[in-house]
């Protein structure tokens, strides 16, 4: 499989301990080699079979994967399986096109649940054209609904296709019309955050190494949450129905992005939106609460990175709006609400006052990323938010989130390597090494884009 573009800026290559304890680093699937033809026989099957054979065949082709630990029985015949499944999605990728609003919308479904599912890059890559046609044709004249599920599928079409040149391409092909509809006033809620949420993550999968696309995708998410911040006089502005939730995705996409910023743009972005932000906090919404308050965070996090005596303005304004929010008993809140928004508001303050990060681990197979910093727990949330419970399939076989997250090759172990598998402490070194080693590539790839900008 083509190597990212990304992976000029990665963690390189695994270290020895790796190499000594896994020594089969091989893709973890087989290249499909279904017919090359859709099937036409089968236009006629109803919308629910089609989405049901779908995720039925690629529940088969992934278990057989898996190798029998036993060594009593006999793998499933993994290239039927597979050719099944090619099949069915075929059939979903026609479907895109058919004159039926509801037919699309499961044809829709059913990619997205099968991309988020199960890398199919060797599949993709051969249709991409044909799928990006199809989903601009959802964008232009979908409805709402449709357009919000069309961007969605985008967004896991650029992950899947690598953010090699194919998936550049296509994010040059849609980005317009995903422009255009997330700064429509009159399109519907649910397709701007769709389109914001795909914005940013195909900007940042597909022209993260574009200084000129960057601030261009930096400037239309800044334009949609600003709407947020406070007037003159220092007064919020009263949120219409749904914009809280349109500002928290653009919000959110911003932030992504803006990890991939140089030096000299943060320190621009830091002076101007930390005072908005904390004003922010003030918001009747509590997810955009959260979302504002996991920015702030994120954004004195990459001031520190520049400079290690970085402070915020009226730090003892915003550590006492932030131990507010950390111990708000309101009453007229929602308990589950309450129980969030102290939880993470604790972790925000935590970090300002002490520079303290509650690590978390997250498993796939036999390994482990360590999530230890805001940014990390940024990136990471952004995949999740997209792939949702696909995020652990792809972090174990995925070349660009394995190479994101400093993972080395996709593996593939037997019952034998598995019993001498590494220990949990060796396995945070080496993610710690590998993430160290990542931010400080990182940081000589924004200086040289700096040089863009």
């Amino acid at each position: 499989m083509p190597r990212s573009k990304r992976g000029k800026r990665g963690s390189g290559k695994p270290g020895s301990l790796r190499q000594e304890v896994l020594q089969l680093q091989l893709s973890a699937k087989t290249p499909l080699k279904g017919n090359k033809n859709g099937l036409k026989g089968e236009s006629a099957a109803s919308d629910d079979e089609l989405m049901s054979d779908v995720l039925s065949h690629y529940s088969s082709a992934s278990e057989s994967t898996t190798v029998l630990e036993d060594g009593s029985g006999e793998q499933v015949d993994e290239q039927t399986a597979q050719e099944e499944t090619e099949d069915k999605l075929k059939q979903c990728i026609d479907n895109l096109m058919d004159k039926s609003a509801k037919t699309r919308l499961a044809a829709l479904e059913s990619l997205r649940l099968a991309f988020s599912s199960r890398v199919l890059y060797d599949f993709l890559t051969e249709r991409r054209l044909t799928v990006s046609d199809c989903l601009e044709r959802s964008l232009k004249k979908g409805s709402s609904e449709e357009q919000a599920a069309a961007a969605t599928v985008f967004a896991l079409l650029c992950i899947q296709l690598g953010g090699g040149d194919e998936a550049e391409e296509g994010f040059k092909m849609l980005r317009p019309i995903l422009t255009a509809i997330l700064m429509d006033n009159t399109a519907g809620i649910a397709a701007r955050q769709s389109c914001a949420r795909a914005l940013g993550m195909c900007c940042y999968v597909s022209a993260a190494e574009d200084g000129e696309d960057l601030i261009k995708s930096l400037a239309l998410l800044e334009s949609v949450f600003m709407s947020s911040y406070p007037n003159r006089e220092g007064t919020l502005p009263t949120p219409k129905p749904g914009s809280s939730g349109l500002h928290s995705a653009a919000l959110q996409a911003w932030s992504l992005l803006v990890t991939l910023c140089p030096a000299s743009k943060l320190t621009l972005l830091l002076s101007f939106h930390l005072p908005k932000l904390q004003a922010c906090l003030e918001s009747s919404d509590v997810n955009y609460r959260i979302a504002v308050g996991e920015t702030i965070a994120l954004l004195v996090e990459l001031g520190r990175d520049i400079d290690e005596d970085f402070e915020v303005d009226d730090s003892d304004g915003l550590c006492e709006c932030l131990k507010s929010l950390a111990t708000d008993g309101n009453k007229h809140r929602a308990k589950n609400d309450r129980r969030k928004q102290r939880s993470i508001f604790r972790e925000v303050l935590h970090y300002i006052e002490n520079e303290d990060f509650t690590e978390e681990k997250i498993r796939f197979g036999v390994e482990g990323v360590y999530i230890d910093s805001w940014m990390r727990r940024r990136i990471y949330d952004a995949f999740k938010e997209i792939l949702e419970s696909g995020v652990r399939h792809h972090l174990q076989f995925n070349p660009l989130l394995r190479d994101i997250f400093g993972l080395g090759a996709p593996l593939i172990l037997d019952a034998t390597i598995k019993a001498n598998k590494i220990s949990r402490f060796e396995k945070h070194l080496f993610n710690s090494a590998a993430f160290k080693a990542r931010t400080k590539q990182r940081n000589k790839v924004r200086d040289k884009r700096a040089d863009v900008m």
